[in-house]
């Protein structure tokens, strides 16, 4: 049976998609027969969606101060997780899954460049949260994940791809900038991991009607090139 290994979260919905969650990732082991009691794949889709997302949200904000960004994290990790559903769907961890696209892509180089066409917004008034902001992006995941989440050092080396002993000296060096313990660093960063709100949230059938849309211009997109490389190629023999 699935166990999501970060903490719980309050409120009736998320308690109902994680319920719904269970249910759904119990289903798919080949041992259940299928019946009329097996969830769709879009139902198990929005459990995780409804349950995961906003803690996700919030963790992309701690690592980036941005919400927009934040948002947008989160959302694209859900369309890739639409696009590639039977893989997540067997996935040992699936909110771990999404977890990994979502620091990823909320971490990803190319945001530096925003500002050539966006202005940024001000500093956050949250002074742990600024000082989290100084620190490298590896060492900003490896403490919320570390400290915000309750991952071992092992569990975050894994999903990082590092080895134990960067991630050790990253969690060190982020403690030392936060100018906290070990205790008051996971206080401080899991209360605020814990902050996470479902306001404004995308529905989740607008995530996967996205992620359909996307897969669909990707392909015409391919399909276009490639016909035109062929005309092309066609051109280039004949003309020669």
């Amino acid at each position: 049976m699935y166990r999501d290994p970060s903490h719980e979260r309050g409120g009736s919905a998320a308690t109902t998609a994680r319920t719904t969650l269970i249910r759904a990732l119990d289903d798919r082991a080949d041992t259940v027969p299928p019946g009329p009691a097996a969830l769709t794949p879009e139902a198990a889709f929005d459990a995780l969606y409804v349950y995961a997302v906003p803690g996700l949200i919030h963790q992309a904000y701690l690592l980036t101060g941005c919400r927009r960004r934040a948002f947008e994290s989160a959302e694209y990790a859900f369309r890739k997780a639409w696009e590639r559903w039977p893989e997540v769907a067997r996935d040992p961890d699936p909110v771990g899954w999404v977890r990994v696209q979502t620091h990823e892509y909320a971490l990803s180089p190319w945001h530096r460049f925003r500002w050539l066409v966006t202005r940024p917004g001000p500093p956050p008034a949250d002074p742990l949260l600024r000082a989290l902001l100084d620190l490298p992006p590896r060492h900003r995941r490896t403490a919320v994940l570390c400290d915000g989440l309750g991952l071992g050092v092992s569990e975050a080396a894994a999903e990082t791809e590092a080895s134990s002993h960067a991630v050790r000296g990253r969690l060190r060096h982020a403690r030392a900038v936060l100018g906290a313990t070990p205790d008051a660093a996971r206080r401080a960063l899991r209360t605020r991991v814990e902050e996470a709100s479902a306001a404004t949230l995308a529905q989740p059938w607008s995530v996967r009607a996205g992620s359909e849309r996307h897969v669909r211009v990707l392909t015409r997109t391919v399909f276009a090139v490639t016909a035109a490389l062929i005309a092309l190629i066609a051109l280039v023999i004949h003309g020669g």
